[in-house]
């Protein structure tokens, strides 16, 4: 017998990988050239020169046995000890080394934050719209989602939110800037959010755990800042990956953060390790660890996805099409002319437009592009964009 959910998954990839797939085969068939693909969020911006640099230095300078070899299965005491003092640095908090788990990217900081948090049969409640890997991350283990939808603006409903927390209530993921809508969750929302949730504790006499997921975190426009979590609600862990703001996505290298005023954190950051070592997430990629005490604040060059969000923003907007402005990460929301996400994008592909249609992402009637493709894919793509429009009209 084999585990039928995972079969399940394995034969159907994500919306999102399905479409870089059928990507991938369109470019074969008729060249790169003339397909336009913003269908994954794969950075085109190169990473800074420190990671180079950084990669180089330790790779000559290094033992091969110390730089290849084994860490702590929670990942290196010196890695671990240069996060947190950057974080204490920026953030004004006060971390240290044995509050972090050094992980496989942020999808393994999810799936192990979930698992360690989340019982079988609670629940975990998710604002829409949401990154589609957070439901099978959820329901691995046993617990349910519990999508809650944004406001107009795509900021947190609290109140809608409040309405959903019950006594099954385990946890709720927090994504901000966010996928797919590039919105950032303005202070007093989150602080909104945040007071309400320690209503709810005492209420319910339960822990209620916040997972701020935070890929997105240094991608920001126009002067933004993304607020940091625990400073206020104690009961957060932060899962972060530097996949994008060093553009390192095929790297694979992240981290869960413990708040250390978490309610029995001892317990809690127990759980993280158990949850790593069960799912066999020990001991991240030791080469990766090493590079980041060098390349610490340094971030890939965020003008050029900005000068990428400008320009779809001033030209779709002439051809007509209605999108939510993205204040950070590399995503714009684009609202079907049919009111239909499949047939929107299916008909895009008529015009080689690769865009993912947004009701895996729990909001249906929009389509999703990810932007951080070279500025002349997108000046290339324009005209199939207008062409695409007007055969609505």
């Amino acid at each position: 017998m084999i585990n039928e959910k995972m079969r399940e998954l394995g034969a159907r990839r994500s919306v999102i990988r399905e479409l870089f797939e059928y990507g991938k085969k369109r470019k074969n068939e008729i060249g790169a050239e003339n397909v336009f693909d913003f269908s994954l969020g794969n950075p085109s911006v190169p990473a800074p020169q420190a990671v180079n640099e950084g990669l180089t230095e330790l790779i000559k300078n290094e033992s091969s046995i110390l730089l290849h070899g084994y860490t702590s299965a929670q990942g290196d005491a010196s890695v671990r000890g240069a996060i947190a003092d950057y974080i204490n640095k920026t953030q004004v908090e006060c971390v240290n080394a044995d509050c972090l788990y050094m992980t496989v990217g942020a999808a393994a900081a999810l799936t192990i934050s979930l698992t360690a948090l989340a019982c079988p049969g609670e629940e975990v409640i998710v604002p829409t719209p949401y990154f589609p890997e957070y439901k099978v991350f959820i329901e691995r283990g046993g617990a349910k989602i519990r999508e809650v939808p944004c406001d107009k603006d795509f900021q947190l409903d609290v109140a809608a939110i409040e309405a959903a927390v019950n006594e099954k209530t385990a946890a709720i993921i927090i994504n901000s800037p966010n996928n797919p809508t590039g919105a950032v969750f303005k202070e007093e929302n989150i602080k909104a959010l945040c007071d309400m949730l320690k209503r709810k504790e005492e209420e319910l006499s339960r822990i209620i755990y916040l997972i701020a997921d935070e890929p997105y975190r240094e991608l920001v426009y126009d002067g933004l800042t993304v607020p940091y979590l625990t400073k206020y609600y104690d009961d957060t862990i932060v899962c972060y990956s530097y996949s994008k703001s060093l553009s390192l996505p095929g790297e694979r290298i992240g981290y869960v953060l413990v708040c250390p005023r978490c309610k029995d954190f001892t317990s809690v950051y127990q759980s993280v390790c158990g949850a790593g070592r069960a799912l066999g997430f020990v001991c991240a990629p030791s080469l990766l660890q090493k590079l980041l005490p060098k390349v610490l604040g340094e971030v890939s060059d965020v003008n050029i996805y900005d000068r990428n969000r400008r320009l779809l923003l001033d030209e779709l907007t002439k051809y007509g099409y209605e999108t939510v402005r993205p204040d950070g990460a590399f995503y714009l929301f684009i609202k079907s002319p049919s009111g239909d996400s499949s047939e929107f994008c299916e008909r895009a592909k008529k015009f080689e437009i690769l865009i993912v249609p947004s009701d895996d992402f729990g909001a249906p009637g929009y389509a999703r592009l990810a932007y951080c493709v070279k500025t002349e894919e997108i000046e290339r793509a324009l005209p199939a964009f207008k062409a695409l429009m007007d055969s609505y009209k």
